[in-house]
């Protein structure tokens, strides 16, 4: 067929309609909804200025219909990306050669694996085969497509065969196990992870800091006013500027309520500290957090028992925890792979760079090994 390419510099060029048939019942699938781009394309989080230009890849059928799409950006650097490839343009610079722009695929700035390639029939290899001649037909010296999920076999090959490398990554999850609360929970925990748990939770009672969660009618946007302060702060303690606007959760809020979680802790003096997540279906998403007042052990109640108690009670049957924090285990979570996918136009520079990431690889291997065996559950565990 004489499918028809076309580069979108807003998703607003084509119809929420249009688009959102096109998500697959995948977990992340909302993540890449029009209305989330939407809010990151509105709410001004992206641009020229931003280093993030808009260019979403379209396929069209000759009678209009919308048959694929693949959220893209031109980058002129790799912040907020959560796969680091600094060193790759490091050695680029190094022998004066220019590696952004590059084209990247993701959710921008959030670390969660699922689908990229949005497809009307996922069996077609065809669709995938014309993406990435699509792809290398851009001007750049790299294409990525980070935290993928849910690419069947005929893709892999597929991108194999067109010289694309495989990156294996960590990430630290917490999974069901028919709970029946959070004490049962805690009781699939050795002793010393237990105490633990037990021991940071009773030193926020004691501090007088209580919780609230909120999420879709619940939701006010006093409450994202009081969230954006929290998560401002903690990006500017860190000596960051924050990714995301004041305008991006409000959109977010008037659009998809019901995908976002608010658990708000308050002291003495009202709410202190807040951490997000994005629910879909039976699977939820650790995001930001942020306090407007600090306390020790808040951080560790915001963003893992308290969703993690919330989680139990809804029935949610995995938290992703957003990238890295090894330490998230001694909480409960478990180490997760994850996958990118990685094209380099220059020859000899994709030939160092696959060395790497084959070295790279069976080191990570021995990671998820040892880590799995540091797990937070008794030996006997199942969790």
């Amino acid at each position: 067929m004489d499918y028809r390419t076309r580069y979108l510099e807003r998703i607003a060029e084509v119809p929420e309609s249009a688009w959102d048939s096109l998500l697959p019942n995948h977990p992340a699938a909302g993540l890449l909804s029009h209305a989330m781009l939407s809010a990151f394309e509105e709410g001004a989080c992206l641009g020229t200025e931003s280093g993030w230009d808009v260019h979403h890849w379209t396929l069209w059928h000759p009678n209009g219909d919308l048959l694929a799409a693949l959220p893209l950006y031109r980058k002129w650097h790799s912040y907020g990306e959560y796969v680091f490839d600094w060193a790759w343009a490091n050695a680029y610079a190094r022998h004066g050669l220019n590696y952004y722009p590059k084209w990247l695929s993701a959710v921008p700035f959030t670390p969660i694996s699922g689908p990229r390639l949005l497809r009307r029939h996922d069996h077609d290899p065809l669709i995938m085969a014309r993406l990435l001649d699509d792809l290398k037909a851009l001007r750049g010296s790299s294409a990525h497509l980070l935290f993928s999920d849910g690419l069947n076999e005929s893709d892999r090959t597929t991108l194999k065969c067109a010289s694309w490398m495989h990156r294996t990554g960590v990430q630290f999850h917490w999974y069901h196990a028919n709970y029946k609360d959070f004490d049962d929970f805690l009781l699939a925990l050795s002793q010393s992870k237990r105490k633990k748990i037990r021991a940071e939770r009773r030193k926020v009672k004691e501090q007088g800091i209580e919780f609230k969660v909120k999420s879709g009618a619940d939701l006010h946007e006093r409450d994202w006013a009081f969230f954006y302060e929290c998560y401002e702060r903690t990006y500017r303690l860190h000596g960051n500027a924050p990714y995301l606007t004041p305008e991006f959760f409000l959109r977010l809020h008037h659009a998809q309520a019901e995908r976002c979680v608010l658990f708000i802790g308050s002291d003495q003096q009202g709410p202190c500290c807040a951490s997000l997540l994005f629910r879909h279906k039976d699977r939820a998403f650790g995001r930001y957090w942020g306090a407007v007042r600090d306390y020790p052990f808040v951080h560790f109640e915001a963003c893992y028992y308290q969703p993690i108690e919330w989680a139990i009670r809804e029935g949610i049957q995995c938290i992703e925890g957003g990238a890295q924090g090894q330490h998230k285990m001694a909480r409960g979570f478990d180490p997760t792979p994850t996958e990118s996918w990685h094209w380099l136009r220059h020859p000899a520079f994709a030939d160092a760079v696959e060395q790497f990431l084959s070295q790279e690889e069976a080191q990570m291997g021995y990671l998820l090994d040892e880590l799995q065996e540091h797990r937070a559950f008794k030996s006997t565990s199942s969790a």
